[in-house]
């Protein structure tokens, strides 16, 4: 059971990891995050990319707080095996 509900928590990081990625990706086409696609993944990742946009200001022109904030979900899924393989 308990390994079922990590692996869930876990598959649910890297989908959402994988979201952003798309969502960054669509900052390179125009109007591609003015379609209902690119607003529903707004939707889905702006409050999770404006803590780190407040934090780390962009370098010139380019914005790492996206790549900062996947980091951070790759290091929580990798801190929640760890944790698993600690309990089991």
């Amino acid at each position: 059971m308990l390994e079922t509900v990590f692996r869930i928590i876990s598959t649910l990081i890297m989908f959402y990891s994988y979201a952003l990625i798309i969502y960054i990706l669509l900052s390179w086409f125009p109007n591609a995050k003015e379609s209902s696609f690119g607003q529903t993944l707004a939707k889905l990742c702006e409050p999770y990319l404006e803590p780190f946009r407040k934090i780390i200001p962009p370098l010139g022109m380019i914005d790492i707080s996206p790549l900062v904030a996947i980091l951070v979900l790759n290091f929580a899924r990798s801190g929640l095996a760890t944790l698993y393989t600690m309990i089991a």
